[in-house]
């Protein structure tokens, strides 16, 4: 495998959220009942993605802690809203057993999904980001990993947050374009923006475009909130109280959103492959839950995006030829 090869790293959080919210529960379901609309949705997202992009390698990332105690620490209404009362995630119910079937069925493909402990599927992105050799296409619809965009790497984030249909492919520039501040500024911009899905209040009467305006004046937080002990610094009275009665909050808030790049990660992406991994646990799985047409859409993506002929039969894919109910 050329580790220059682009790497397609997915946020595999954030795309099945999306495939279960996205696919009705109704038109997705095994000759039992059994919804499986969050794993028919992903492998048919990973399809369409993989047709698209053509990457040479591949990986998805995992929540192995979708809420760091070390965030938590920093900022406690990180993700607070979050909480279940048993102290886990709110996941919808018919979710969590999709979830088990989704990976076995990953691993059956030969794509890995990996995790780390104490970590989120973000830093897990950030860390392959930053340590694979470029280009790397991060695909999530988490406004945070715009920070992980770098044109000299090359990095880009294929932001899904309109869905896979609507994918928009960002570098430098549409960053900058979309919030007035480059990637590596977008951690200082979120946390005097906030940002409610994540539980962070950001700094009252301070929305995106006076967070940009400062950053671009100041050149980032720590140079703003030097700024405030400066009377010449041109501050407004009201917004320099709001300010520095934030400090605080400001101190530890980018720490929070800026993701972990240095993790310890047990497994490499892998060349994209160009056949199932296990062809018989892959059937077995795709008959036993009713995934035989995404499995095969999948596997006919791998085999055209890797340089194979495409259009495998069902001898080819290791999964009969039967559409999706």
């Amino acid at each position: 495998m050329n580790r220059s090869d682009p790497l397609l790293a997915v946020d595999a959080p954030s795309l099945y959220f999306r495939a279960y919210f996205g696919v009705p529960e109704s038109a997705a379901r095994t000759a039992a009942g059994e919804p499986v609309n969050a794993i028919r949705g992903f492998l048919d997202m990973l399809a369409a993605l993989i047709t698209r992009r053509r990457p040479g390698r591949l990986i998805c990332a995992l929540d192995h802690d979708w809420r760091p105690d070390w965030r938590v620490r920093l900022l406690p209404s990180y993700k607070a809203h979050r909480v279940a009362p048993d102290g886990g995630e709110i996941v919808p119910d018919t979710l969590v057993p999709q979830l088990p079937v989704l990976l076995d069925v990953l691993s059956a493909l030969g794509v890995p999904a990996i995790g780390a402990a104490g970590y989120e599927a973000d830093d897990v992105l950030g860390t392959l980001a930053t340590r694979q050799a470029g280009p790397v296409e991060v695909v999530s619809g988490d406004r945070d990993l715009f920070q992980l965009v770098d044109d000299e790497h090359p990095v880009r984030l294929l932001y899904v947050g309109r869905g896979v249909a609507k994918l928009e492919d960002c570098d430098g520039a549409a960053v900058e374009q979309r919030f007035g501040v480059p990637p590596a500024g977008y951690a200082d911009f979120a946390a005097l923006r906030g940002d409610p899905s994540d539980g962070l209040p950001g700094v009252p009467g301070v929305g995106a475009k006076t967070a940009a305006r400062l950053l671009q004046r100041y050149g980032d937080l720590a140079g703003l909130v030097a700024a405030l002990d400066d009377p010449r610094s041109g501050f407004a009275p009201g917004l320099r109280a709001r300010l520095a009665a934030a400090r605080d909050y400001l101190a530890v808030a980018p720490t929070v959103v800026r993701v972990a790049r240095d993790l310890d990660l047990a497994v490499e992406p892998v060349r994209l492959p160009t056949a199932p991994a296990d062809p018989d646990r892959l059937m077995e799985l795709a008959d036993r839950w009713n995934l035989a047409g995404s499995c095969r859409r999948l596997v006919d993506a791998m085999a055209r995006g890797a340089g194979g002929s495409g259009g495998a039969d069902a001898s080819g894919s290791g999964v009969e030829p039967v559409e999706p109910a």
